[in-house]
């Protein structure tokens, strides 16, 4: 933990970005699919469009901007850097550029945005189909297996040619198909829609029935996937290695650390909500969701905005017991075990604060299906006098707590703004309770101390970066 605290970031800041290995210098319009892009900006009208890239594309965002621009005849602008998680489009940046719509190159969660248009791209990375079938049919000796195909979405365009092989030998098998935008109206009864994937569930007793078979390698997206489909066996293959395996990730043991966390949410008093994303759609009212849940939990809250979590910054909130991260359904799940406090997710924060949602044992990473009008929406339970609420005994510090929405006097309510006397003259003040514990820590960051600093004539400045100054003799 005091590596992640300390560090310098030297190894970022001296990074090289290489050629995109994936993307042969020779084929960029087939890689990046320049003829779909250009259509799309063309049939749309636009004359400005930002062009989103991962750290690995990065080094061929000049030529394709320069080769749309000349096939569109709009302005691109290169988002060099995301404020949240690459795989989410990254709204706030394009409207920096006044950007009409976005391009979105490489792997995508492809969770829905609210505002700009956007074209998903996601590279057509290589694939071995023939060993991809071969791999399968190790897997899944049985040809009347019911197997769901999933794929990451960077191999979507292999998909059809590896069903073309595999249909005719196993008659259940059943390929998602992966949707940029979601359906209109609700799914019909057998058809599962999530994670921006879509396919049918025929077996009878539903998709706990079913295998499930990844194509792609280990990451957030089949991390999502094992924990929100728990009770189906997963296995899944490796185009990088050209190796298939079953799943041997002890989901039940993930799990029951995803539990403890619900406990730690519990316990906690005061809860910081850590703005994860600002593209997604539905981010604000999940946030507003949050804090009256944890207002009538009896618990403080607080909106923290900090773009990209890290150890270092979220321990500048010692105050704070538990953070609760807004995120897509990918990001959600940080591991906050080099953290100073743990971090949540929506879903987890629900089980330890709603006395109504109960485990079921089907876990969810998608906030949106907890706000109102959703398939797992639960209303919250009508308060209770404080009197007689039940208390509850915590399974980690061994306290007592309650666990039960309860009635508090309007005195105790943690207002958003509070104002006092001030003088004898009837001024009012306003007193933020947050501003008023700011005031009693020793270190309180930068401060102005207007007239304090004497006047004096500008000089020249270093030249470089902080670890390294041009005039600084670097250690050997």
């Amino acid at each position: 933990m005091a590596t992640a605290f300390s560090s310098d970031g030297e190894a970022a800041l001296r990074r090289e970005l290489g050629p995109a290995a994936a993307a042969p210098r020779g084929d960029l319009d087939g890689f990046y699919e320049m003829g779909r892009a250009a259509a799309f900006v063309r049939s749309g009208g636009f004359r400005k469009v930002a062009l989103q890239f991962p750290d690995e594309l990065l080094a061929d965002a000049a030529a394709v901007a320069a080769r749309m621009e000349a096939a569109t005849g709009a302005e691109m602008y290169v988002l060099g850097d995301t404020t949240y998680g690459s795989c989410c489009v990254d709204e706030v940046a394009a409207e920096h550029a006044c950007a009409e719509a976005v391009l979105h190159y490489g792997p995508a969660c492809l969770s829905p945005c609210g505002k700009l248009p956007v074209l998903h791209i996601f590279g057509h990375q290589p694939l071995d189909i023939g060993r991809c079938a071969e791999a399968f049919r190790e897997l899944y000796p049985d040809r009347q297996s019911r197997v769901v195909v999933l794929n990451d979405v960077v191999y979507a365009h292999a998909m059809g040619e590896l069903e073309q092989q595999l249909f005719p030998e196993y008659p259940n098998i059943v390929f998602s198909r992966v949707v940029c935008e979601d359906p209109p109206g609700p799914a019909p009864p057998r058809e599962v829609r999530q994670f921006g994937r879509q396919f049918l569930v025929e077996a009878p007793g539903g998709l706990q029935d079913c295998s499930m078979f990844y194509v792609g390698a280990e990451g957030l997206a089949l991390t999502s996937f094992m924990l929100t489909w728990n009770r189906c066996p997963f296995s899944s293959f490796d185009p990088a290695t050209g190796c298939g395996r079953r799943e041997t990730l002890n989901v039940n043991r993930a799990l029951m650390r995803r539990l403890y966390l619900v406990e730690r949410a519990r316990d906690a008093r005061v809860v910081g909500i850590l703005v994860g994303t600002l593209g997604v759609a539905g981010y604000l009212a999940v946030l507003q969701h949050l804090r009256e849940l944890l207002r009538r939990a009896g618990k403080r809250s607080y909106t923290l905005a900090v773009g990209k979590p890290n150890p270092a910054k979220l321990a500048n909130f010692l105050e704070v017991d538990v953070f609760v991260l807004v995120a897509c359904a990918q990001n959600s799940l940080l591991d906050s075990s080099d953290f100073y406090r743990p971090v949540v997710t929506p879903y987890e924060l629900e089980l330890a604060c709603n006395p109504a949602r109960e485990w079921t044992g089907n876990y969810l990473t998608d906030f949106r299906d907890l706000l109102p009008g959703a398939c797992a929406h639960v209303e919250l339970p009508p308060a209770i006098p404080a009197a007689d609420a039940v208390p509850d005994i915590s399974l980690i510090t061994g306290e007592l707590r309650a666990t039960q929405l309860c009635d508090r006097p309007a005195s105790q309510l943690p207002p958003s703004t509070t104002l006092a006397c001030r003088d004898q003259t009837r001024a009012l003040a306003e007193i933020s309770p947050a501003a008023s514990f700011l005031e009693s820590r020793s270190w309180r960051g930068l401060e102005q101390q207007l007239g304090q600093t004497p006047i004096s004539k500008a000089v020249q400045g270093r030249r470089g970066i902080a670890i390294a100054y041009e005039d600084e003799a670097r250690e050997q």
